[in-house]
C-alpha cells in the first residue's frame, strides 16, 4: 500500500504542528508542486474577479493566497538548515528554484499586477486603518521592486537571475557544511592539550572514540573550535587550527565557494541594474530604516572614528602581553588566546570558571522566567508534539490568561547535518482570519556544546547571551498580533528586526536576573557576585576591537554590495582592501572570510550586515529607559511589548517613537562601550 504524504493530506496534530516524524524528502517535490498549481488558481480567482478591484478582494486575497506553499517552503528550508541528508538536500536544490520560478511569475503578473495599481490609485479615498495601508504599501512596492514594469525580454532575466540566486545559496551552504564537517584537528600526544579546559578534552575524546579514533578530535563546529582557539597554549596547533577553519570552502576544490560568491555578487548587480538602481545597496536599502548606502557609510565611519583609539590601545596591550611570551608579533591565531588572558589578568575572569553557574536547563528556565516577568508569559513542555530530531524540545507557550498564544522548538546541539551559528525561524507563521487569531510556530537552533558522559551542557557566556538574543527573535514571532502573515512577527525592515533581540542580552548582565538561575550545578551555590562585577566590566572588554571587527564584516558587506571598482574578481586582494582599516594583525594566505560568509551568500543580509551595529544603538538607547524606569517596569514592558506585537504593521521608526516617546539617540551605545561620545568631546 502506498503511504500517503502528510505534506498533502493535511497535518491532523495538536496546534496543526508539523507531522516530521512522517515526512520523507521524497514527499516534498509533489507536495510543492500540487501547492504551486493551488496558488495558481488562487491568484486566477483574484484576476478573473468581475467585480472592480479593491483591498479586499485583491490585496488581502492575494495576501492570504498560497499560505500551503509558503509553509512547505519553511519546512523544506528550516529542515535543510537544521537537520539535512542528502535526499533532502537534492530536494531542495531541485524544488527551490521551481518555488522562485513561481514566485517570479507571480511578482510580474501583468493581470495582478493592473489590479493593485488599481487599489494603490485610490488609497487616499480607501479610508484604511495603519495596517491595511502597510499591506498595500508593500505590496505595491514589491511588486514594482520584482520587476512588474519590465518588459517581457528584461521580466525573463530577472526570473533567471532570481532562480539562478535560490540555487547559488543553496550551494554556498551545502560547500561550507560540507568543509565544516570534512576537516578536524586530532591530536593523539596529550602533552599539546595543555592550557585545554577538562570539559573541552572529554568532549574531544568521546568526539574521537565516536569517529574510531585514538586521541582527542576538535572538530570545526564552534563549540570545539571556539574554546581551542582561546585556550590552547600549543601556537604551532592553534596555527594549524585557525587556517583550517579559515580556508573552509577555499581551498580549489568542488567545494569552493569563490565562484559562488562572484556569480552572487554579479548577479545581484545585474539585478539592480534591470530594476533601475545604481548598486544592490541602493535597491536593498530603500527598504531599510538607513534608507540608502551612504547614510550606511556615514554610521559606519562615525562608530570607526570612535573605535578605532580605543581598540588601537587595546591591541597594544594584547600585544604587549604576548611579549612577556617571546611573541613579537602577533597574529591571528593569537588574538583569542591572549585575548583570554588579558581579561583574566585584568579582571580576573575565567570563563571556564562560569561554566558551572550556566548548566543549559537551568539558564533556559531562567530566561523563561525574564518573559514570565516581563510579559507574563509561560512555557510547557509538549512531548506531544512532533519533533524533527530528538535533540530538540518542543514548547506549549500560554499568555498571562492562560490562553495559547504560539509553539516554540529549541534544537541546542551541533551534529553534521546542521549548519553552523545560530538562528530563530518560523514554521508558521501568526495571522487573524476569518475572525480566528490563528498562533505561530517558532524555533531557535544553536550549537552549543553537548552534555559530557559526567556533566550537562554547560554554557559560555558568550552562549547564554546567544541563547537570549535568539529567545528575542522567538519573542517577536511568539507575541504577535497582527492581521496578515506577512507583516507578522519578524517581517520588518531588517535594520530593525536585530532589536528584539539583542535587547534580550542586556537582562543576562543584570544582578537581578542572574540571580534567578545562574547557580552551580553542583552544589547549587548562586554566582559569586563579584562574578557578576567582572560580567558587567567585562562588556567594555577589548570592545574597541570587537567593534572594529563588526564594522569590518559591515564595509566588507558594503565592498561587495556598493563598491564595484576594477578587480573585485581578484577575490582575495579585494577582501583584504575591504578589512584591512579595521583589522591589525596581518592576512593569512589560504584563508577567507567571503567563502565561508553565510550572513551575505546565504543568509539574507546582503546590504545588510550594518544592521546588527544599527540595532546596537537601537538596543542601547531602548534599554536605557528599561533601566530608568526598572528592568522589570510593567509599563514599560508593556510599551514594549506593543512595539513586539506589532510586526511590520507600521514603519519601525515610528514604532519605536511609540515605545520611547523620541527617536533613537547614540549616546547610549556609546557610553555602554566605553567610549566618549562627541558631545562629550565638545564640552571639553
Amino acid at each position: 500500500m502506498k503511504q500517503e504524504n502528510p505534506l498533502i493530506t493535511g497535518f491532523n496534530t495538536p496546534y496543526e504542528t508539523v507531522p516530521f516524524s512522517r515526512i520523507k524528502p521524497e514527499h516534498f517535490e509533489p507536495a510543492i508542486k500540487k501547492a504551486v498549481e493551488d496558488a495558481k488558481k488562487e491568484i486566477d480567482n483574484i484576476i478573473n474577479n468581475p467585480e472592480p478591484a479593491d483591498f479586499g478582494n485583491t490585496v488581502e486575497a492575494l495576501a492570504f493566497s498560497g499560505m500551503h506553499l509558503n509553509r512547505l517552503q519553511q519546512i523544506l528550508s528550516n529542515l535543510n538548515s537544521a537537520e539535512t541528508n542528502k535526499a533532502l538536500q537534492e530536494a531542495a536544490e531541485k524544488m527551490m528554484p521551481y518555488i522562485s520560478d513561481f514566485t517570479s511569475e507571480l511578482l510580474q503578473n501583468e493581470k495582478l499586477f493592473e489590479r493593485i495599481e488599481q487599489v494603490y490609485q485610490q488609497k487616499d479615498k480607501l479610508q484604511l486603518n495603519d495596517e491595511q495601508n502597510m499591506l498595500l504599501e508593500k505590496t505595491y512596492k514589491n511588486f514594482i521592486r520584482s520587476g512588474a514594469r519590465l518588459n517581457k525580454k528584461d521580466k525573463k532575466e530577472l526570473k533567471d537571475i532570481n532562480r539562478k540566486l535560490t540555487e547559488l545559496s543553496l550551494k554556498f551552504t551545502k560547500n561550507l557544511l560540507h568543509d565544516t564537517n570534512e576537516y578536524y584537528l586530532h591530536i593523539t600526544d596529550s602533552a599539546r592539550l595543555k592550557g585545554l579546559p577538562k570539559r573541552n578534552i572529554q568532549q574531544a575524546e568521546e568526539e574521537a572514540r565516536k569517529r574510531q579514533k585514538e586521541g582527542w578530535i576538535f572538530t570545526l563546529h564552534y563549540p570545539s573550535y571556539g574554546p581551542f582557539m582561546k585556550y590552547a597554549a600549543d601556537r604551532s596547533l592553534r596555527e594549524k587550527f585557525y587556517k583550517l577553519y579559515g580556508s573552509r570552502a577555499f581551498k580549489g576544490d568542488e567545494y569552493d565557494n569563490r565562484q559562488v560568491v562572484l556569480d552572487e555578487v554579479n548577479l545581484r548587480k545585474r539585478k539592480a541594474k534591470l530594476l533601475g538602481y545604481d548598486t544592490y545597496a541602493d535597491y536593498v536599502l530603500e527598504e531599510r530604516m538607513a534608507e540608502t548606502p551612504a547614510k550606511v557609510m556615514a554610521f559606519l565611519d562615525d562608530l570607526y572614528g570612535h573605535a578605532k583609539p580605543y581598540a588601537t590601545k587595546e591591541w597594544e596591550e594584547l600585544n604587549k602581553l604576548a611579549r612577556e611570551d617571546n611573541i613579537d608579533t602577533l597574529q591571528a591565531w593569537d588574538v583569542a588566546y591572549y585575548s583570554e588572558k588579558l581579561k583574566q589578568k585584568k579582571l580576573q575572569l575565567d570563563e571556564e570558571k562560569l561554566k558551572p553557574y550556566f548548566p543549559l536547563e537551568q539558564t533556559l528556565e531562567g530566561m523563561f522566567e525574564v518573559a514570565r516577568k516581563l510579559y507574563g508569559i509561560r512555557f510547557e513542555p509538549a512531548p506531544e508534539i512532533d519533533v524533527y530530531h530528538p535533540d530538540v524540545k518542543p514548547y506549549k507557550v500560554f499568555d498571562e490568561k492562560d490562553e495559547f498564544l504560539a509553539v516554540f522548538y529549541a534544537d541546542f546541539f551541533p551534529r553534521p547535518g546542521k549548519r553552523q551559528g545560530a538562528w530563530m525561524t518560523s514554521y508558521k507563521p501568526q495571522y487573524i482570519k476569518d475572525g480566528k487569531n490563528s498562533r505561530p510556530h517558532i524555533s531557535i537552533v544553536t550549537n552549543f556544546s553537548k552534555p559530557t558522559a559526567t556533566e550537562p551542557s554547560l554554557l559560555s557566556f558568550y552562549e547564554v547571551n546567544t541563547l537570549f538574543h535568539e529567545f528575542g527573535h522567538a519573542l517577536h514571532g511568539m507575541l504577535s498580533q497582527v492581521t496578515y502573515p506577512g507583516l507578522s512577527g519578524t517581517n520588518v525592515y531588517w535594520d530593525f528586526v536585530e532589536l528584539p533581540s539583542q535587547i534580550m542580552e542586556n537582562w543576562t548582565y543584570e544582578p537581578q536576573v542572574l540571580e534567578m538561575f545562574a547557580k552551580h550545578y553542583q552544589t547549587g551555590e548562586a554566582i559569586p557576585y563579584d562574578y557578576i562585577e567582572k560580567l558587567k566590566r567585562q562588556k567594555q572588554f577589548l570592545e574597541g576591537m570587537a567593534t572594529l571587527r563588526q564594522l569590518g564584516f559591515g564595509y566588507l558587506d558594503m565592498a561587495w554590495h556598493y563598491r564595484y571598482p576594477e578587480g573585485y574578481e581578484n577575490i582575495v586582494s579585494y577582501e583584504n582592501a575591504a578589512l584591512d582599516p579595521t583589522r591589525f594583525y596581518e592576512y593569512v594566505p589560504g584563508t577567507l572570510v567571503s567563502t565561508s560568509f553565510g550572513h551575505l551568500f546565504s543568509g539574507g543580509y546582503a546590504a545588510g550586515y550594518y544592521s546588527y551595529k544599527w540595532a546596537e544603538l537601537l538596543d542601547a538607547d531602548a534599554f536605557s529607559i528599561f533601566k530608568k524606569n526598572g528592568i522589570f517596569d510593567k509599563q514599560t514592558a508593556r510599551k514594549f511589548r506593543k512595539l513586539l506585537e506589532q510586526g511590520g504593521s507600521k514603519h519601525p521608526m515610528e514604532l519605536y517613537k511609540e515605545f520611547a516617546g523620541r527617536p533613537p539617540q547614540l549616546d547610549a551605545l556609546l557610553e555602554r562601550a566605553g567610549f566618549k561620545s562627541v558631545n562629550e568631546g565638545d564640552k571639553k
